[in-house]
């Protein structure tokens, strides 16, 4: 259960940079972005229907093993985050043609989300929308050129994406590494994800922004648009993987770190 939520948040976070690709092919990136937080607000659900779940597994572990227990619980569910990405990434082509009409939609009917899902989820519209679903294929990649990938947005990507996906974990992990301050530990997941989201708005968010802006307004490609975006989707996935190797790391950090908390 705890696996499912995961991998549908970060499928949604994903498909994130496919919104701009979207708002960019209709030249209605606002509308895209407005539409898209009807998709966050369900990933945001999931995200609060997995907490609870997640912390119980400290709760109530094996009296044996306990760490490598839990330890094993927590990764594969960070490989449930890795499947979600890979998930949002081979949905991206089928995504990007399906929300395109939805964003047009939205602006026939001014703006009003309720109408676009009761048109969208119509026996009609379902029947067009299955006529949108590519299957994945090298051929989306046709014009893009790794050589140009700009590698500190990638790297910074990479890293934030691996804090983040760890931040919960590690922390819950440290309250057991640390009993005494159990509470201290958990807690400073809350500090961990800031500081992620803080760097992904100040570094990562603004440039692909601009590069949406660049293209509606005729100063950029839609090309470059696209390879940034798949970029940024990879470096997500490599993110996950990378989690992996930082999850126990972290876990230490945090539990040392807590006691200059106290």
């Amino acid at each position: 259960m705890i696996s499912l939520f995961i991998l549908i948040i970060h499928s949604i976070e994903t498909l994130a940079y496919a919104v701009r690709l979207s708002g960019a092919r209709v030249k209605l990136l606002a509308s895209a972005l407005s539409l898209f937080n009807v998709m966050v607000m369900v990933s945001r659900l999931a995200n609060m229907m997995q907490q609870p779940f997640t912390g119980s597994l400290i709760d109530t572990p094996p009296v044996e093993n306990t760490l490598w227990f839990v330890e094993m619980q927590f990764r594969m569910i960070i490989s449930a985050a890795s499947i979600g990405t890979l998930l949002g990434i081979l949905l991206l082509p089928t995504f990007v043609a399906i929300f395109s009409r939805a964003i047009i939609y939205l602006s026939e009917e001014r703006g009003s989300i309720p109408a676009v899902l009761k048109k969208g989820f119509s026996l009609d519209y379902l029947k067009r929308g299955f006529k949108h679903i590519h299957k994945p294929s090298f051929s989306y990649l046709k014009g893009i050129s790794w050589r140009d990938i700009p590698l500190k947005l990638f790297v910074i990507n990479v890293l934030v994406t691996a804090i983040y996906t760890i931040g919960v974990f590690s922390a819950l992990y440290a309250a057991l590494l640390v009993p005494e301050r159990w509470t201290t530990a958990v807690m400073a997941s809350g500090l961990i994800n800031g500081f992620a989201t803080i760097l992904l708005i100040i570094f990562i968010d603004p440039k692909i922004s601009i590069l949406a802006d660049d293209v509606i307004n005729q100063r950029g490609s839609y090309l470059n648009l696209k390879r940034v975006s798949i970029m940024m989707m990879g470096s997500r996935l490599l993110g996950t993987l990378l989690a992996q190797v930082l999850f126990i790391p972290g876990a230490k950090y945090i539990a040392w770190f807590t006691q200059f908390m106290i």
